[in-house]
């Protein structure tokens, strides 16, 4: 079930109110009349199954609400209630499969934010991969997989393409680029620091490596993983299911290559730059197909799904006259 609060200028509240009434996906329903003050008018309350959330979102969108007032939407955690039940059976889908495209769009906008905390994220991931690529550390490998944050930003592109929004799209690639380039230079700069202090040499580099060697030997597993992460990354985050987001973050080698990038670039080793440069393409360019390929087929699936809904409705209207 999904909790929605409007903030709805009087004049609309009743058009509003005739949008949750008539549709039977909707299981609690209240108006608090003359208690918003900004803007001034009403608010009002109601549960309804997430399944049907796309459908009442687009027809509160279509009186222009949004414009003038507010909705907002949240996921109820637990909730004890008989018309609920009857408004998930009544509701086609099953509401662990359903995108509310609301949600999703809104999380891609605030994952392609260009801000210091992603900046400093994806630049720590990126010393530490460095570090685990100089002491040939598998485990500190991993470890700066989950810390970077760039899969926001690569599910961000696919969104951008099924839902048509170009400045997204745009926001996401300049992220992305912005956020690999500067973590690259830290680290490049970093790199050269532990060089001309003797920490690092050019055989640690250029070495045999059998633990890391994966980050600049891309394959064809490379590109198969990188879209099978992705497909399993954009459906943990349409489904809420964040905790398969972790085994996202430790299948793709986008972060350990750009380490490597900067280690290379430092000691001038053209083989590390050549060959990581080449599987951070590999994996981005799989998981952006893949993340979108995904939301495609979710959007196909349940605009079939509404339209389900839409007959199912006008024949329990038909029925009732």
């Amino acid at each position: 079930m999904l909790h929605l609060r409007v903030m709805s200028p009087a004049g609309l509240t009743d058009e509003v109110l005739a949008v949750l009434e008539s549709d039977d996906a909707v299981s609690g329903l209240a108006v608090l009349r003359g208690s918003a003050i900004r803007p001034a008018g009403d608010v009002i309350l109601a549960d309804l199954a997430r399944e049907a959330a796309n459908d009442i979102v687009e027809r509160l969108r279509a009186t222009g609400l949004h414009h003038h007032g507010s909705i907002e939407l949240e996921p109820v955690r637990t909730w004890m209630s008989l018309s609920g039940y009857l408004a998930e059976l009544r509701t086609p889908g099953y509401s662990a499969d359903s995108v509310v495209w609301a949600d999703v769009t809104q999380r891609s906008y605030e994952e392609t934010e260009l801000n210091w905390t992603y900046l400093s994220f994806m630049t720590l991931a990126t010393i530490l991969a460095s570090i685990a690529i100089v002491v040939d550390s598998q485990i500190l490998v991993i470890g700066a997989m989950v810390l970077g944050p760039e899969f926001g930003a690569i599910a961000a592109l696919g969104v951008a393409l099924v839902r048509r929004r170009p400045a997204l799209l745009g926001r996401a690639v300049a992220t992305l680029l912005a956020g690999f380039v500067a973590a690259i230079f830290l680290a490049f700069t970093a790199a050269v620091g532990a060089r001309l202090l003797g920490w690092i040499t050019v055989d640690v580099v250029t070495g045999e490596r059998p633990e890391t060697a994966f980050i600049y030997t891309p394959d064809k597993w490379s590109f198969v993983v990188a879209l099978i992460a992705a497909a399993a990354g954009v459906l943990s985050l349409t489904s809420a299911k964040s905790g398969a987001l972790v085994g996202v973050f430790i299948s793709v080698t986008t972060v350990p290559a750009a380490g490597n990038i900067a280690l290379g670039l430092a000691f001038g080793a053209g083989t590390a730059i050549w060959g990581s440069a080449l599987q951070l393409v590999v994996n981005l360019a799989g998981m952006a197909l893949a993340g979108w390929a995904t939301l495609a087929l979710q959007d196909v699936v349940w605009s079939r799904v509404a339209l389900r809904r839409a007959r199912t409705e006008a024949r329990a209207r038909r029925r009732m006259l």
